[in-house]
């Protein structure tokens, strides 16, 4: 039985996060970088550096161990100054292979980059409610465990030693967790969501259930129950954190597990159905093409023409 839904949901989009470059800087110095098409993450580990990111007013100020993913396709400088003139990033790491260079003597500053790599179908279940730009103070409460993981990846890329790369992608895994933890504990400030859900402690016990059994036929009380609260009160909590009803939220996890049964497997959908605790097939496909729009049938005859034509 499931207990970490979050987990489960991070599994489910095929979260991965990989450490993709890294710069030193002295000097007055200024990059411009182009609009990700990925989850951008940066983290600064020595010195400090203005971020200016498309979109935004103002700079933001970063310090030694500040972290900052951005999630939206937006452009974004990193400078010494505001009013410095960027070069564009692609001439600096336009060698074949090359990730990492220096600006002026390198002494003042030191910066390490990477993104995050989603399941192009299941990943928008994640970066669909990720806000366009989290940054996490090296200074705030959240951020304890930030420091560690920038010095080892600091360490795993300067040393070389086996296993490097694996060492780094893992601990880059743990950074990406980290920040969403971070975020996690501001959820008060986010619109409501499933992951602004995974952050209340009130409706946790219910999300359990759901994720850890999704094919039981889960009832408003039974849940209400598990978080300690009436029925009503419960209704009303649980739409407001994650902005759908109880069931309306369990019956979408369903759906989202029988996308990935539909592409991945080649399980019958009768017996999909069933693991997802429906009685009929007939049930089942009216719940799938009600939430997504599409039979089950149509679903995997598009994944798997998908997959054909990206071969």
């Amino acid at each position: 039985m499931s207990t970490d839904p979050f987990s489960d949901i991070l599994k489910f989009t095929n979260a991965e996060s990989l450490v993709t470059g890294s710069f030193t800087a002295g000097g007055p110095w200024a990059i411009r970088f182009p609009a990700p098409d990925k989850i951008k993450f940066f983290a600064v580990v020595k010195g400090h550096c203005w971020v200016s990111i498309e979109g935004e007013a103002t700079p933001v100020h970063f310090e030694t161990g500040d972290v900052g993913l951005l999630a939206a396709r937006r452009s974004f400088v990193l400078a010494s100054a505001p009013d410095v003139e960027p070069i564009d990033a692609m001439e600096l790491f336009s060698g074949a292979g090359r990730s990492t260079t220096q600006l002026g003597d390198g002494r003042d500053f030191a910066h390490i980059g990477g993104h995050v790599l989603l399941d192009p179908v299941s990943g928008r279940l994640l970066a669909d409610v990720l806000p366009a730009w989290i940054h996490v103070p090296a200074a705030s409460r959240q951020a304890t465990a930030f420091r560690w993981l920038l010095d080892q990846l600091v360490e795993e890329r300067d040393a070389a030693l086996p296993g490097a790369q694996l060492a780094s992608a893992q601990l880059a895994q743990l950074l990406f967790i980290q920040i969403l933890r971070a975020h996690l504990q501001t959820s008060g400030l986010m619109p409501p969501s499933w992951l602004r859900a995974l952050a209340d402690p009130r409706i946790a016990p219910a999300l359990r259930l759901m994720h850890g059994e999704p094919d039981r036929p889960w009832h408003l009380e039974e849940l209400a129950r598990a978080c300690a609260m009436s029925r009503a009160s419960f209704a009303f909590h649980f739409r407001t954190v994650a902005g759908v009803a109880p069931l309306t939220y369990l019956t979408e996890w369903r759906m989202r597990l029988a996308e990935r049964a539909l592409r991945d497997e080649e399980t019958p959908v009768s017996a999909i159905a069933r693991s997802l605790g429906y009685t009929s097939e007939s049930a089942f496909s009216n719940a799938f093409k009600r939430v997504t729009g599409q039979s089950p049938r149509t679903f995997r005859r598009g994944a798997a023409t998908a997959f054909t034509r990206g071969c």
